[in-house]
């Protein structure tokens, strides 16, 4: 039993290393190798490659590599550069892939993009709660932001930082049943929360905040599960990854998601945080009982 379990860490650890490599081929490339060309360098099996990115990274080495160009794209026009040389340096031979897959990367087409998001409205504000200070954004469709810290400051310039040219405002009354939902649910005293949300996420992200979404006030689901929950077995920690890049603290309860060992894991506003808040609930579902 001790041998094979040793023969299976060894495995794990010539995939971590086959995925390691070939993130760094991709990465370092001018342009997008196919699966045949990147296993050809690595001296493996287009097959073994594929099933090893799809256990280690959650991903295929496309949309690996994809991801790494919307990135670059975003960089470059965050840094001002026109649209079209945006798209050329970042890797993309042309602009149909571009703006037919921009509502999922970026969150709106690569022009509206570079404007640091001209033309929306966002509205927000900042008040204590439970967990320190809380700030809440939205539009007119719904719940945008939701993050936690301890400085105002901080909480304000990400959100515009993230957003730097549209139209950001302090108030807002249709935030005020938003916030006084949220702070409400912190508290432990309103254990369901249903709230609209105006957000973009990949395809996949979403799949995996809707599954957030319904695991039940009081519980927790291993990432693992919900890898499972969304046909991904193998994306645990892609689903990891999800979890940190979901805007909507609480809204979307990605504090319910948890390591297979026990351990509560990490979370963009603190482990503390999350542990504060798994254990208000817990606590109102043994109150109920």
């Amino acid at each position: 039993m001790i041998q094979h379990g040793a023969r299976t860490s060894g495995r794990a650890s010539s995939e971590v290393r086959i995925v390691d490599r070939a993130c760094r081929l991709i990465d370092d490339g001018e342009e997008q190798p196919t699966l045949q060309r990147l296993a050809e360098k690595l001296r493996v099996s287009p097959h073994r490659l594929h099933r090893a990115f799809r256990k280690v990274a959650g991903v295929t080495p496309r949309q690996y590599a994809q991801a790494g160009r919307f990135g670059r794209l975003k960089a470059n026009l965050q840094n001002g550069k026109p649209v079209t040389r945006a798209l050329y340096d970042a890797g993309f031979g042309s602009s149909r892939a571009v703006y037919e897959r921009a509502g999922d990367h970026l969150g709106m087409t690569p022009a509206s993009y570079r404007k640091g998001g001209a033309g929306m409205e966002i509205a927000y504000t900042v008040v204590d709660c439970p967990l320190g200070r809380l700030l809440v954004a939205g539009t007119h469709k719904g719940v945008s932001a939701v993050s936690l810290g301890s400085s105002d400051g901080v909480l304000e310039r990400s959100l515009r930082d993230e957003y730097p040219a549209a139209d950001i405002r302090r108030g807002g009354a249709y935030l005020t049943e938003y916030v006084r939902a949220i702070v409400a649910h912190l508290r432990g005293r309103q254990p369901h929360l249903e709230l609209p949300i105006d957000i973009q996420a990949t395809a996949f992200r979403r799949r995996v905040w809707e599954q957030l979404r319904k695991i039940p006030y009081g519980e927790t689901r291993t990432y693992g599960q919900i890898a499972a929950a969304v046909g991904e077995p193998s994306a645990a920690r892609a689903v990891g990854q999800a979890c940190g890049a979901n805007p909507v603290a609480i809204v979307i309860p990605c504090h319910r998601a948890v390591r297979g060992d026990g351990n509560t894991g990490g979370y963009r506003w603190g482990p503390a945080r999350k542990a504060k808040i798994l254990a208000t609930e817990h606590e109102r579902v043994e109150q109920e009982l």
